[in-house]
């Protein structure tokens, strides 16, 4: 069959395309004439098969068809004529002339919305339902008997662009094919069109867009997105013309915390708030508006209304020099009616339409692939300077186009200016919980209240994880290559580093942790393990595996390493910062994104890393904060069908009970870090001054709170008492304190129920018969402080044996000389495997005692040395899974089996 198409635009070029496929010839295709020097997208196509193209002005005057256009038509000798998009009058003796006549594609349902705007008027009326119509063209206005029809549902916040986008192109595409194949075959109906229902609308244009505000909030929301984005629902705003984009109702319990703005005629005051402008209807609900665009053309975030100028211009490097020069030829190819392209020039008052803006998106991919330019990009940034200050920032990654709204604490402490957030962080924002609920975040060193903090609630925690998984599957990070997401890692490690000092006083006010030992490695290890794990982000690799049937097919299989996607991390209140670090990296280098729930007890600077993490430019929703309780929010990561990873660290009890429930909910991937009573076993042929220097870290590094702390140590019979004798000396020097104070050993524990936990602890070992050397008690001054304590004669049949303390508590047994696999089987004899030591001269006894105890990691002649090359985590009832080490990041393999013809 022979057709004729008549029309233009991408829609016309791909319903050519897709009729040659289906092997139907086009005779001729008859569009617009070029404009500014360029081709319709039509024309270019079919320039590019041979196809005859002719480019009629009009093809009436006067009512009157033209002969010699008419003429120039008929002789092509078409069949049928298609017209998929056509905004010229076509005459009757054209539409009429072929054997099966003409078809007409309709965005709407007809007879419902006939008109040139039938996609607006739809979105306008609140259209549950939208499509698009196929019919025979007749000598009405679209009322043509009806040939095909396809409907759709319009989603609650749908624009012209994201219905048309989503259904009406790629299935008008389709549906238009399929038209002309039921044609062909003899197939295609006629139904007329019913009288009933049918409506005519206007075409909409700039000067009947202005908004009426005596509607109710979901006609504004209607109105104003069935405007969007042609030609843009306008009002008076401080007396110049401002139009709205990018509308969505909002709940009407929603709390406006904002700057007012008074729109004439409007039924109250707008407000401009950190997610937009919220409007008001008569009916006194509301609707957000995210973007305004000013009669200059100018286009700005809602948000950013009445924010005092533009950020300072920054200075271009000589690469970034090079990169605005070629964007300067690339405007002026656009801009061909434009003698030269100054800084000042306006991409859009030049003669930009929004084709050219499509084009200029993807020239920037072509010449900067890191650079990723939404359309709205180009309209926020329409001169060119701007439009180059705005590429360059995307470059480097400092892109500000949403300012980061913190509200800090601030508190002047530790000779700085600390500045804390203390709001849940969910996508990219710091939020309240739900119904405003926070707690108080309590000071270790005084007791005091630090501030309040937001307490998340369930509704919280499914938004974080919906922001998650949407920034995983159809946000910038899903898609972003490895070795940007490694740069974005590195810059967030910078940034940490500059800011190591606030982060280390916020870790020892919130935590208790000595200042100089939260600098080195609370905050140290966390910027280390950051760092090494953003060099892993391009060398996370698969492998190929030879197969038995690899003949004589020339199968080939191979592995590919995947990211698991939306991961929940709970992290303890030992080492806020570090935990977080530990867990997040890996995760983040393999591309997942995380939603992580610190300790209720120890909020803050998991808060300030998520302020960083922004600054960094990691994308919305990559990384969320949820202090809460672990009943409620831990249970409810536990539980979420979207969340496919969980890892925790904390108790071997509440580690029992996340398994259940992840396995329950939807057999979630876990890794536990949990409890441990380590123990150390000391010779008599040790380096005492070592054995004792480091057996004295082993349990009170951290004030104890250390989850490899030596839960016991095991001392050779004939050293034990000057062993004892020597640490005791050594605790006695021990300066308890301020950990502020950089003379200070030994701080405040965490909370006031860990430090009643250890007092009990102590109780029942003196009870039991064990020896008190020393120690045992609070200390008696303000706050959580605990005495280091040292107990001898402790039988292994004791609650203190068995147990862990998880405080500065030393528990001393001695062991006969010589009987290495007696004190073996007793430091064995526990139910948990995560860390143990053993000190000795003897190198065939170091590696004999190493191989049989039964922990994850065992320390030779030293302790606490991890380093985020080395993995890290154990067995038995004290885990599994691993942290550090190149083999933690969070991936999973798929294997795939492919067959070749290649030899």
């Amino acid at each position: 069959m022979k057709i004729a198409l008549i029309g233009q635009s991408l829609f016309g070029q791909e319903v050519y395309k897709e009729l040659r496929k289906e092997g139907y010839t086009i005779v001729g295709v008859f569009t617009i004439p070029d404009k500014d020097g360029r081709a319709d997208p039509l024309a270019t196509e079919a320039e590019k098969d041979g196809v005859a193209v002719f480019k009629f002005p009009r093809w009436r005057v006067k009512g009157q068809a033209i002969p010699e256009v008419v003429a120039q038509y008929k002789a092509i000798g078409a069949e049928l004529n298609v017209l998929p998009f056509c905004s010229q009058f076509i005459p009757m003796e054209v539409i009429d002339h072929p054997k099966h006549g003409s078809i007409i594609y309709h965005p709407s349902l007809l007879p419902r919305h006939r008109g040139a705007s039938a996609i607006n008027w739809t979105l306008i009326h609140g259209d549950k339902k939208g499509g698009f119509t196929v019919f025979w063209a007749d000598d009405g206005l679209d009322t043509g008997p009806i040939l095909l029809q396809r409907d759709c549902d319009v989603e609650p916040n749908d624009t012209v662009n994201t219905i048309y986008k989503r259904f009406l192109f790629p299935e008008g595409v389709k549906g238009t094919v399929e038209a002309v194949r039921l044609i062909a075959e003899g197939k295609a109906p006629r139904i007329s069109q019913p009288e009933e229902g049918a409506t005519y609308e206007c075409i909409q244009k700039k000067d009947n867009a202005k908004i009426d505000w005596n509607q109710s909030a979901e006609a504004l929301h209607n109105w104003i997105r069935g405007n969007d984005k042609v030609p843009g629902a306008w009002a008076e705003v401080e007396g110049q013309k401002v139009t709205f984009y990018g509308s969505t109702l909002v709940d009407n319990g929603s709390i406006a915390i904002g700057q007012p703005l008074q729109i004439p005629g409007a039924s109250r005051a707008a407000t401009v708030t950190r997610a937009g402008l919220l409007l008001y209807g008569n009916d006194s609900k509301a609707l957000l508006v995210k973007n305004l665009q000013f009669e200059d053309g100018k286009m700005i975030a809602a948000a950013q209304y009445f924010a005092s100028g533009s950020s300072a211009a920054v200075e271009l490097t000589e690469e970034e020099k090079s990169f605005a020069e070629q964007m300067r030829v690339v405007w002026q190819s656009i801009l061909n009616n434009v003698s030269q392209i100054e800084d000042s020039t306006d991409f859009f008052k030049s003669g930009a339409a929004s084709m050219d803006v499509v084009r200029l998106v993807e020239e920037v991919k072509l010449r900067a692939s890191n650079c990723q330019l939404q359309n709205e990009d180009v309209y926020m940034n329409c001169t060119f300077q701007d439009f180059i200050q705005m590429c360059v920032r995307k470059l480097r990654g400092e892109d500000d186009e949403e300012e980061l709204l913190v509200d800090y604490v601030e508190k002047n402490i530790n000779n700085m200016s600390v500045k804390m957030p203390h709001q849940l962080f969910i996508n990219g924002e710091f939020v309240d919980a739900e119904g405003g609920k926070t707690y108080k975040t309590i000071n270790p060193t005084d007791g005091t209240a630090i501030c309040d903090v937001s307490l998340a609630q369930i509704s919280d925690v499914d938004r974080a994880v919906a922001a998650a998984k949407e920034a995983f599957e159809e946000g910038e990070w899903g898609k972003m290559n490895p070795r940007d997401r490694g740069r974005l890692i590195y810059k967030l490690a910078d940034l940490m580093e500059q800011h190591q000092e606030e982060l280390a006083t916020i870790e020892a006010m919130d935590s208790g942790a000595v200042y100089t030992l939260a600098l080195k490695t609370h905050v140290g290890m966390s910027i280390q393990t950051f760092r090494y794990f953003a060099g892993w982000c391009d060398k996370i690799q698969g492998s190929t595996i030879p197969i038995n049937q690899a003949r004589p097919n020339r199968n080939l299989t191979f592995t590919k390493k995947e990211p698991i996607g939306v991961c929940a991390i709970v992290i303890p209140w030992n080492y806020p910062l570090m935990m977080l670090a530990w867990k997040t990296a890996a995760c983040l280098a393999a591309g997942n994104t995380v939603v992580l729930k610190p300790a209720q007890v120890t909020p803050l600077t998991a808060l300030k890393f998520a302020e960083l993490a922004a600054r960094a430019g990691l994308p919305k929703g990559v990384v969320n904060i949820l202090p809460g309780s672990g009943a409620l929010v831990g249970q409810r990561l536990s539980d979420h069908p979207d969340i496919h990873k969980l890892a925790f660290t904390g108790s071997t009890e509440i580690g029992k009970h996340i398994m259940k429930s992840c396995a329950v909910s939807n057999v979630k991937k876990v890794s536990l870090e949990l409890g441990g009573k380590s123990p150390l076993i000391i010779f008599s042929d040790c380096d005492m001054d070592k054995a004792v220097r480091m057996g004295m870290s082993s349990v009170f590094f951290n004030k104890g709170e250390n989850c490899i702390a030596a839960g016991r140590l095991f001392v050779e019979d004939n050293i034990h008492d000057h062993f004892v004798k020597r640490v005791v000396e050594e605790v006695k020097k021990m300066k308890i304190g301020d950990p502020l104070d950089r003379a200070t050993d030994h701080g405040p524990q965490n909370h006031k129920a860990h430090l009643d936990k250890l007092v009990e602890y102590c109780q029942i070992g003196i009870k039991e018969g064990a020896t008190l050397v020393c120690g045992g008690k609070q200390v008696q001054r303000p706050g959580f402080f605990f005495e280091p304590t040292v107990f001898t004669d402790v039988q292994d049949h004791m609650y203190i044996a068995v147990e862990e303390s998880f405080g500065p508590i030393m528990i001393l047994s001695k062991f006969k000389s010589g009987e290495v696999d007696n004190v073996l089987r007793r430091a064995n004899a526990t139910e948990f495997g995560l860390a143990s030591g053993v000190f000795t001269r003897d190198i065939s006894k170091a590696l004999y005692v190493s191989e049989k105890l039964n922990a994850g990691t065992v320390f030779v002649n030293t302790y606490n040395k991890t380093d985020v090359a080395s993995p890290f985590g154990g067995f038995k009832q004290s885990g599994f899974g691993k942290d550090l080490g190149k083999k933690t990041c969070c991936s999973m393999n798929y294997i795939i089996q492919a067959e070749s013809s290649m030899a």
